[in-house]
């Protein structure tokens, strides 16, 4: 190491600690809904501050005010101890604040390296933009961030998980002195958290402030250096991360211990609602298979976990069943109806939906109500002589609304005002309200709380015993087996075991995905001890939670 670096790296080292930014009394008014009420929070050098919370607390709203997304309706901010305005995001990455949204906000039709540079682009001694630059410094980030992507690669042909690396390297390009990092990892493998964390402990240690948020509590409490907790847009409890676990988090963002776990729940099945034959899925731009010749019965009133790892084809098979892409070979029965080349609308109308995993881009309009989100899929059910009834198809969606328990002040709210995980629960009420007999979940709990997953599982579970039969795939290990009736685990395109959730171990599920080898100590079949309902969230206690693999 240089002197020069030698000298940087201790000044941030003598100086951490220090705080930059100072949120006070803030508060934020949306129509009749507080989001936040008073709330005063610090952000310190060369530290990660992570936020833990409920969907709706507020969390994300706060991080909005301190990258200047949104203006704060009463209190000030202070950065480096003077008051200050943010204007705009602009206004705000100019003082060195960053934000990586929840949302992806990618242009899907630009390159990657357009999407980094986008509103910042690189000036050549023309005054043309100097695309050869900016190529070459998007390549050192995708190397940075251990992601084999080239530059000119468009957005929309990257998975989403790459597309949220792609966020991150955005980020990274400015002279960010605060980043602030909104559910970074969601759609992130094992090893891609990994190597942002790594990337996390470069940028604090050269004295750059972290604000991280994340509902996967372990990793977040792994990479915090202090935790702050919200419940109800009030900030609750702070402590240092070196004096708080799993249980001190679940309790001071719900109240109570999480205690979902439906392995004993009842077990009475119908008929089989969903059979799946010798089914095949290759890709249409490139010809690969995707999906191998699976098959699988699911019946009425049983919920199946699909899990797997990264590219084992999970989403692949998932929207070939829902209709959106084609199938290359087998059948796909629904009541014994074989669907054939049925469309996705003529499915929804025979009783099969989709919640798909990009609630953003696949599950809601942007400029549309909660309400009108929510019956979009329905609407038909409400039409008499050609006219919507509007008096019933408002029942219908508060109904839903409170059935699946979101949090807005109606169904008359953009649903751009709702947090990630409360948008999720509109894209699962809407398909409900289609009255389905087979519901497919792809990540139904991306995104969403410790405390909103128990309340989403069990509905699902309620719904099952109306004889609703339901596939879901999730990428939590600890999610398969606290929330399904049976697991098939997918590998390279294949259905390689299927194992009961009351009696198989984290270890089998996870070694039987190629996640990796089985440990010897735990013995096939396990015990009460080795299942996972240890944890109270139903997720993995692991440093980086090992079984996070991110989109198929």
């Amino acid at each position: 190491m240089s002197t020069a670096s030698t000298v940087t790296t201790t000044a941030a080292d003598d100086r951490a600690g220090e705080v930059v930014l100072r949120a006070i009394d803030i508060s934020k008014t949306y129509d009749v809904t507080r989001a936040l009420k008073g709330v005063n929070f610090e952000v310190r050098r060369g530290q990660v501050t992570v936020l833990f919370g409920e969907n709706g607390a507020g969390k994300s709203t706060l991080m909005k005010i301190l990258s200047g997304v949104e203006k704060p309706t009463g209190g000030r901010l202070e950065l480096d101890g003077e008051a200050v305005d943010l204007a705009s995001t602009t206004d705000a990455v100019d003082r060195g604040i960053s934000i990586i949204h929840q949302e992806l906000n990618l242009c899907a039709n630009l390159s990657v390296r357009d999407n980094i540079f986008i509103g910042r682009e690189l000036r050549s001694r023309t005054g043309g933009i100097d695309f050869a630059r900016e190529g070459e410094i998007t390549r050192r980030l995708m190397e940075r961030l251990e992601e084999p992507i080239r530059p000119t690669t468009l957005v929309q042909d990257l998975r989403v998980g790459q597309q949220q690396i792609v966020e991150i390297a955005r980020a990274l390009q400015t002279d960010t002195r605060i980043l602030i990092m909104d559910e970074p990892t969601s759609a992130l493998s094992a090893t891609e958290v990994e190597v942002l964390f790594k990337v996390i402990r470069e940028l604090t240690s050269q004295g750059v402030a972290i604000v991280y948020i994340s509902h996967h509590l372990e990793e977040a409490i792994e990479i915090a250096d202090h935790a702050v907790v919200f419940r109800d847009g009030e900030l609750v409890a702070t402590e240092e991360a070196a004096n708080i676990d799993l249980s001190w988090v679940v309790r001071q963002m719900v109240g109570r211990e999480a205690d979902y776990d439906f392995r004993d729940a009842p077990r009475e099945y119908g008929d089989v609602a969903l059979s799946l034959q010798n089914v095949t899925v290759a890709e249409l731009d490139t010809g690969r298979v995707a999906v191998n010749d699976v098959s699988l019965d699911v019946r009425e009133g049983e919920i199946v976990c699909l899990y797997g790892l990264m590219g084992a084809g999970r989403t692949e098979l998932m929207e070939a069943v829902a209709g959106r892409d084609p199938i290359s070979g087998g059948r796909i029965l629904l009541g014994g109806t074989d669907l054939g080349t049925t469309s996705v609308k003529d499915r929804i109308a025979l009783g099969l939906g989709l919640v798909p995993e990009d609630r953003q881009r696949d599950g809601l309009v942007q400029m549309m109500s909660v309400g009108a989100n929510m019956s979009l899929a329905s609407l038909l059910s409400t039409v008499k002589n050609l006219f919507i009834q509007r008096r019933p198809e408002r029942a219908n969606i508060e109904k839903e609304i409170a059935e699946v328990r979101v949090k807005t002040s109606g169904p008359n709210a953009l649903i751009t005002s709702l947090s990630g995980g409360n948008q999720q629960k509109v894209v699962i009420g809407k398909m409900l309200l289609t009255a389905p007999k087979v519901l497919l979940l792809d990540e139904p709990t991306r995104g969403i709380d410790v405390g909103a997953k128990g309340e989403i599982f069990s509905l699902l579970f309620r719904e099952a015993q109306k004889g609703l039969a339901v596939l879901y795939v999730t990428s939590e290990v600890g999610e398969a087996l606290t929330a399904s009736h049976r697991i098939v685990v997918m590998s390279r395109g294949r259905f390689v075991r299927e194992l009961d959730p009351r009696t198989c171990t984290r270890d089998e599920v996870m070694a039987a995905s190629g996640e990796h080898e089985p440990a010897d100590d735990v013995p096939h079949g396990g015990t009460a001890a080795d299942r996972p309902g240890g944890s109270p969230t139903g997720t993995v206690p692991t440093a980086v939670n090992a079984d996070r693999n991110g989109a198929s």
